[in-house]
């Protein structure tokens, strides 16, 4: 009968001949958890920043609406203070959208140079580790071929 061949000692060998080099992974992974942190950083500064933003129109909203909402001795004084709380309204809705608009320039910007610095180093640590590979992998065919 034909002996059939240890598939699992070939594979073991093949895979021992081209080693996986474990520190590239950890570096990877490392250069991966930094890029997330500082996005995280940039991310929670502009919720801090926003939410500091509609804090405040709200409560200019509300103490302008204390101030529209109080008896008038006449009528017409109803519609002026309408008329001046919807203009202070607009005011600080084209003041508060400003500074919404400021944030998100910051965040695109922040954003776009991390992402730029990233990918250098990916690229740098990338060329680094086929160099490397592509040296081992010259090495191990050369023992292999060697050894026939």
């Amino acid at each position: 009968m034909a002996k059939t061949q240890d598939m699992t000692a070939m594979m073991k060998d093949m895979m021992g001949a081209f080693p996986v080099d474990t520190k590239a992974m950890e570096d990877a992974f490392k250069t991966q958890a930094t890029l997330n942190e500082k996005l995280t950083g940039v991310a929670l500064e502009a919720v801090e920043k926003s939410t500091e933003i509609s804090s405040k129109w709200t409560k200019e909203t509300i103490a302008k609406m204390a101030e529209m909402s109080k008896a008038k001795a006449e009528p017409a004084d109803y519609a002026k203070a309408m008329t001046d709380f919807a203009s202070a309204q607009a005011e600080v809705a084209a003041e508060n959208m400003a500074a919404f608009a400021e944030i998100a320039k910051k965040i695109q910007m922040d954003t776009v140079e991390l992402m730029m610095a990233a990918g250098k180093d990916l690229t740098e640590e990338a060329s680094a580790n086929v160099q490397k590979m592509t040296k081992e992998a010259t090495t191990a065919a050369k023992k292999a071929t060697a050894a026939k």
